[in-house]
This record gives C-alpha cells, sequence and structure tokens, in this order.
C-alpha cells in the first residue's frame, strides 16, 4: 500500500473532523456546518485526489469497493486509517477548545426521530452522496468539476439532514466526536446506514444507469 495515499486519507478525514465538526462544536449554526463540511471536500479534492481519490469516508471507500473501483486491501486499509483520522481530528478539537463541553459536534438524532427514521435518513443521504461521486467523478464526467459537484451535494445533504441526524454519512465522523464525548447512543445506526446507501448507489451505477457497452471495471 502507498503510504503517501493514507496519509492523504488521514490528513483529509482529520480535517473533516476538526472543520466540519468544529464549525458545529463552535457556532451549531445549520449553513455554517453544511459549508466547512463542502468546502472541505472540495478544498481537499483538489489538493489529494491525485492521491488517494480522497475517500476520506468509509461508506465511501465500501461504495466505490462494492462497484469494483477498489480492492479489498485497498478498502480495508483505507477505512482503518479514516477512523484512527477521525478519532484524531476530533481529540485535537476537543484540545482546542478546552474539553467536550461543546459536544464536539457529535451526530445525534433529533428527539422526534426513532432511529429506524435516522437509519433511513442516513441511507438516504449517503446514497445522494456516493451517487453524486459514481457520476461525476467516477464516469469522468465532471472532470475538474467533480470536487465541487461532491461538495455541493455534502451540502445540500447537510443542510436537508443536518437538524434530524447531523448528517453523518460517516462513520468517521460520528465515531471520533463519539468517543471523546463518551456518547455512543444509536451509534449502530450510523455504521449501518451509510455504508448501505453506498452500495446501493454502487449498484445503481453498475447496473443500471451505468452508460450501455460498459464492462465492470473498465472504461
Amino acid at each position: 500500500m502507498d503510504t503517501k495515499k493514507l496519509v492523504a486519507e488521514f490528513v483529509g478525514t482529520f480535517t473533516l473532523i476538526f472543520i466540519g465538526a468544529g464549525a458545529g462544536a463552535v457556532s451549531g449554526d445549520l449553513v455554517a456546518v453544511a459549508l466547512a463540511h463542502g468546502f472541505v471536500i472540495v478544498g481537499l479534492a483538489y489538493a489529494f485526489g491525485d492521491l488517494s481519490g480522497l475517500h476520506i469516508n468509509p461508506a465511501v471507500t465500501v461504495g466505490l469497493w462494492a462497484g469494483g473501483k477498489v480492492d479489498t486491501t485497498t478498502a480495508v486499509s483505507y477505512i482503518v486509517t479514516q477512523l484512527v483520522g477521525g478519532v484524531a481530528g476530533a481529540a485535537v478539537l476537543a484540545f482546542v477548545l478546552g474539553g467536550t463541553s461543546s459536544g464536539l459536534g457529535a451526530t445525534t438524532l433529533a428527539a422526534t426521530v426513532t432511529p429506524v427514521q435516522g437509519l433511513v435518513i442516513e441511507i438516504i443521504l449517503t446514497f445522494l452522496l456516493v451517487n453524486t461521486i459514481y457520476h461525476a467523478a467516477v464516469s469522468g464526467k465532471a472532470g475538474d468539476m467533480a470536487p465541487v459537484a461532491i461538495g455541493l451535494t455534502l451540502i445540500f445533504c447537510i443542510l436537508m439532514g443536518g437538524p434530524l441526524t447531523g448528517a453523518s454519512l460517516n462513520p468517521a465522523r460520528t465515531l471520533g466526536p463519539a468517543i471523546l464525548t463518551g456518547n455512543f447512543a444509536n451509534i449502530w445506526l450510523y455504521f449501518i446506514g451509510p455504508p448501505l446507501g453506498a452500495v446501493l448507489a454502487a449498484l445503481l451505477h453498475n447496473y443500471v444507469l451505468r452508460p450501455v457497452g460498459r464492462v465492470k471495471g473498465k472504461k
């Protein structure tokens, strides 16, 4: 495994949690949180996309693995690195904020949302994100604008889902703040929903929406 790829995934996931969750911890403003996450994706995709593809999300990695875009060894290495990066980002965030009283932007369910409803929301939102990754980036359709399309998709997903589930779409985004705050309530749905949504997006791309004549694994 190329060390550069793992470093890119670590730094990228660290930044997503430090900046994205940090925006939630510092201001709590939904638009600020959505923009912070989206801008991180856009900026770092241009910086590191050529190194690792900038997955910075275990669900994205699972989705690309399910679609035959990354091998199993790479997928496992990425996922472990992303989870570690997420915890590191939350730990440094807790340090600079002087503790965890802010909640560190943890992704939690609204009082009116049941765990099953939360699961469905996370599945749908992650499906939309990975669908954009497949059709804008993997397909090459959007060219150099793919990071913008992906960042915008994450923004609109957070604008809708943020008040309901925290709009994680990313197990690493949930794990870091959960460990540092000790709040593991309903954490299972954030580890099941996003990967399921990602796999559904991969299946839709490969077996329904991919241009006729393309063979899996080939351009």
